[in-house]
Parts: structure tokens; sequence; C-alpha cells
């Protein structure tokens, strides 16, 4: 039985990028990796667990995160909590799915009462009998890191990895102009895909099945058209420059955002941030998926779209023509998403049917799934992340076959 917290079967992963293979066909369908997989990169990273948005003051969140259920509220100034989704009397879940609050997260078992910074509150009848050695104080409900950038809601079960904004890297300036702490959800939806996470967010991640699996996409999203996007951070990363519509103009109907710089106002940047969240950014939209492991072999991705600040209250001008425009815009991505739900199938029952050894990476295509592949190698073989080396970003010349980008985002200049 491999030992995969051990860098020895990490060998092929570890090699540089044009000796590199993938991950073992294990890694995808095998129980055991799932279960240290849950251990060390989703009890230990940074994860997505939602939209920012999400979060606001009389609402409890109830997220999965590695083997934890987790509690996110807002309290009465507005201050972001999370919380152990587990009762300190004798441990009973105390929310099933997301709910209304008024001031108190209440136990269904004995109604034991949390504030929402999660103190203690009430113990109906616990005093008539008096403890000697019982403190409220002492019992408030355990916490869990969270934090937000831009549309995304996070939260990390260990206390020793490195702060958001570390793990980020340069993401957050790399893509200020959004300002995508003002952008609004105007659609949701989640599906089960029969496929492990990692080939899903994999499948984003490389533009080499572009021509046979998206003949449409391919249309506006050129391979020729694909550069690099990556700096220091956790994440991978891609842009189009310029977008273009074509036969295919849906995801470019929308009015742009506000205030977009050169490069901005022309790219699509396509954004895979380790481990579990994907966004492609438009100049007039963001889609965005959540990939949630279940198992081995299923994956929850939850697909949201957003709009700049404005548009989602009318400001593009008539309510009817800006909801077709939306529709439209979701459309033209569920198809795109339904066409890789298939590829990714299809490779899960290769990988498990199948399960031949892992094979080369194209370096012109692939290098972010490398890069992809030693974030996971890295946290499979730590046992805390204390000590994160962060990847490094592209260095002048690092373009692997792709070019010079003709609309190079400031930060690249």
């Amino acid at each position: 039985m491999t030992n995969w917290t051990d860098e020895a079967a990490w060998a092929g992963t570890r090699r540089p990028m044009r000796s590199a293979t993938g991950l073992d066909p294990a890694a995808y369908v095998d129980d055991e990796f799932y279960v240290v997989e849950q251990q060390r990169v989703f009890g230990q990273a940074w994860v997505c667990i939602g939209i920012a948005d999400e979060a606001v003051a009389g609402r409890l969140l109830v997220r999965q995160v590695g083997s934890k259920s987790v509690l996110i509220t807002r309290n009465e100034t507005g201050d972001l909590r999370g919380f152990i989704n587990s009762c300190r009397h004798r441990g009973t879940e105390l929310a099933g799915a997301d709910c209304d609050v008024a001031g108190t997260i209440s136990c269904p078992y004995h109604r034991w009462g949390y504030s929402l910074d999660g103190a203690l509150k009430a113990t109906p009848f616990f005093d008539q009998v008096p403890r000697d050695d019982f403190d409220k104080a002492d019992f408030g409900l355990l916490p869990v890191r969270v934090d937000t950038w831009g549309v995304l809601l996070f939260a990390c079960l260990s206390d020793n990895t490195p702060p958001l904004l570390d793990w980020l890297g340069d993401l957050p300036d790399r893509m200020a102009g959004y300002r995508l702490d003002c952008w609004t959800t105007v659609h949701q939806e989640s599906l089960d895909i029969y496929a492990n996470w990692k080939l899903i967010t994999e499948n984003f991640q490389e533009y080499y099945h572009l021509t046979w699996v998206h003949q449409e996409l391919a249309k506006v999203s050129r391979v020729a058209d694909h550069y690099r996007y990556q700096g220091d951070g956790m994440y991978c990363g891609q842009t189009t420059t310029p977008v273009s519509g074509n036969e295919r103009d849906e995801w470019l109907a929308l009015p742009e955002a506000p205030g977009l710089d050169a490069s901005d106002s022309v790219s699509g940047r396509f954004i895979a941030i380790f481990p579990n969240v994907i966004l492609s950014v438009l100049p007039n939209h963001v889609w965005m998926m959540r990939l949630d492991p279940i198992a081995p072999g299923v994956t929850r991705e939850t697909c949201t779209m957003l709009l700049p600040a404005g548009l989602q209250d009318g400001d593009a001008g008539d309510f009817d023509l800006q909801d077709d425009l939306i529709a439209a815009t979701r459309r033209f991505w569920v198809e795109v998403n339904n066409e890789d739900i298939d590829i990714v199938q299809r490779g899960q029952r290769g990988l498990a049917r199948g399960g031949v050894p892992a094979g080369p990476l194209a370096p012109r295509f692939e290098e972010p799934l490398h890069r992809f592949h030693n974030m996971l190698a890295y946290c499979m073989t730590n046992e805390g992340l204390g000590a994160l080396q962060i990847p490094i970003g592209d260095q002048p010349g690092d373009t692997w076959g792709a070019g010079n980008n003709p609309a190079p985002a400031a930060i690249d200049r």
C-alpha cells in the first residue's frame, strides 16, 4: 500500500516540468488517498466555502470543510466568525443547513444557546444542581478561521497555516482593477459530477483539450490567444487576450465593469485557487465554480454568476433586456460546463476501470497542472503548513511556448 505522506510517492510529480508525469491514478479513485487528502489538504488549506455576500447578518451558513462541519456567522457589528458545528454540551449538530438566526444559535437537543460570537449564553436548568467547576466562558463554540477576498469566502481548519493573503500571494494585487469585492450574485446552482474534484480543476487549468471538446468556445477563446497569468501564490492562472465574440458573443453581451484598464477590459482571466475554487473573470461578469469533494469519484460543483457593482440594479438599461442578457450568458457557461462534465466523467471512468500508469505532461499546455500537482504533493507530505513554501510566479521568458501577450496585465509589464 502506498504511503501518500511520503515524498517517495510523488517522485514523478517532483521532477522538472519537461520530465514530470501526471498523478498516479489512485489519486483519483483510491479511498485511502481520499482520506489522507481530506486531512492534509482540505484539513489544512484555505478552502473556498462560498460567496462573500452569502455571509450576512442574521444568516447562519453551514459548510463542510474536510471532515468537519463549520458554521459561519456575522455578529451584530458585521464581524465574520466561524465555528465547529457542534454543541459544547454533548456535541450535537447545531444546524443542518443554512438558516436565519435572530441573534442566538440554539442547540436543538437541550437548548444551549450561543451568541453570534460563539459565546455560551444559555444552559437551561443546568444550574439546578450546581457544578463546582463550570464556567460558561470555558464552553463557547470552537472557533474556525474564516476570511474573505473579493467575492470569495474561505475557511481554514488549521491554526498553523499562513493567513489567507499570504496564501493568495500576488493575486489580490494582480486582480485589484476588477474591484471584485463589489460584485454581486445573480445566479447560483449546484450539481453532482461523477468525477474526482482534481479532474475538474485540472480540466479548467489546461486548454490542450479546447479544440476538440469545446468547438464553439474555441471560436471565441482561441488557443492562440491564451497566455501565462501566474504570479507568486497558491493558484494557477491563464488569460485569453483578447476575448472575442465572432459567432458566439453571449459572454460579451453585458456591459463591462467601469474603470478597467487597457488589459483587463479586453481579457478573460481564468484562475484556479488551490484547492477548490475556479474563477472565470470577464470584463462584464464572473463565472465561479466551487468544488466540494463528496467521495473519490463524486464532486458537488456549485456554479455562481456575478455582475459588477451597479449592473444588477438596472444600470445596464432596460430590465427585461438585462435579464435576457444574463440568461444568455448563463446558458453559454452551462453549455461549456456540460461539455466539461462529459469529458471529466469519462476521465474518471478510464482511471477507475483502466488505471494505466501516469503519463507525461505537455509542457506547452499543462505546466499549470504541474504547478497544481506540486501544491498537492506539498500538502500531502506535510503534517502542518506553518512553513508553507508559496510557489513563485512565472519568471521573464517563462512562456512555455505561449508567446508574448499583446496586452499584458500591469503587474506583468
